[in-house]
């Protein structure tokens, strides 16, 4: 079998918290290693909310896997090209934004997926096999077994077809996107609100019916955190580089200038 790991698989299949953090102000490789001796397991490469390139992520990701952090990327939009090229350049994980319904997400493991499974495209020597030739069979299925697929829920819609989309083969795990959440359910910025409380507990639910990784995005208050936490949520999105960079900074600039006697 070909030696292949996935940090932030490997934390969630020992039942453990699988933490990441965002990425949208870098743009250098060696915040992999960075965030990795900070204690984080995946990076969140964010591709839907700011002006990065496919060939910034992809450089990231490669870099990323000789740290041990896993790259994972979060593609704009639903068509495959974003996915599978961010996969074909050295990803370890894809996530979707928006996932409303069982169909979507049954296109989006389609196209991140080798057959049997789905219907990715298999390209030459790929940086996640350092780019050595192995036989296809044993090569693709390598792969299969060591990309995380997650998809986002954000709106009613989707927390109402939270056990669809949980049964969809070849999708990892269901990461609730809890601002834009509170956006569409009226009740903006109420992160703790009854209504969202409750969709956790029917993601989780839907993720242990069906062998499925629970997710939390946008909850940085530590209470609020232990709360989904404790319910079950396991990929932890706990912060990214602009909140972490400002906050230090601030702190910084504040005692300085509470120096002057």
């Amino acid at each position: 079998m070909i030696e292949l790991k996935n940090a932030a698989l490997d934390k969630l299949r020992a039942g453990e918290l699988s933490i990441g953090v965002g990425l949208r102000q870098a743009r250098t490789v060696d915040v992999a290693k960075i965030m990795y001796t900070a204690g984080f397991d995946w990076l969140f490469i964010d591709m839907e909310h700011n002006s990065m390139d496919m060939d910034i992520a992809v450089q990231i990701s490669v870099a990323a896997q000789e740290t041990g952090i896993t790259p994972i990327v979060r593609v704009p939009g639903y068509e495959h090209y974003h996915a599978t090229r961010a996969l074909d350049g050295g990803a370890q994980g894809i996530v979707v934004p928006h996932v409303d319904d069982a169909e979507t997400a049954a296109q989006i493991a389609s196209n991140c997926r080798y057959p049997p499974i789905g219907h990715r495209s298999i390209t030459g020597a790929l940086p996640q096999l350092s780019f050595q030739s192995y036989p296809l069979k044993e090569a693709t299925e390598a792969i299969n077994r060591e990309t995380l697929i997650v998809v986002m829920l954000e709106t009613p819609t989707a927390i109402d077809n939270t056990e669809e989309i949980a049964a969809v083969p070849g999708i990892d795990a269901l990461l609730i996107g809890t601002n834009d959440l509170t956006l569409e359910m009226g009740i903006p910025g109420e992160l703790g609100h009854k209504k969202i409380v409750a969709a956790y507990e029917r993601v989780v639910a839907a993720c242990a019916k069906h062998n499925k990784y629970p997710g939390m995005g946008g909850v940085y208050n530590p209470d609020l955190m232990q709360t989904y936490i404790s319910l079950g949520a396991r990929l932890i999105l706990a912060g990214n580089d602009i909140s972490f960079l400002s906050d230090a900074a601030r702190r910084q600039s504040d005692t300085v200038h509470s120096m002057l006697p």
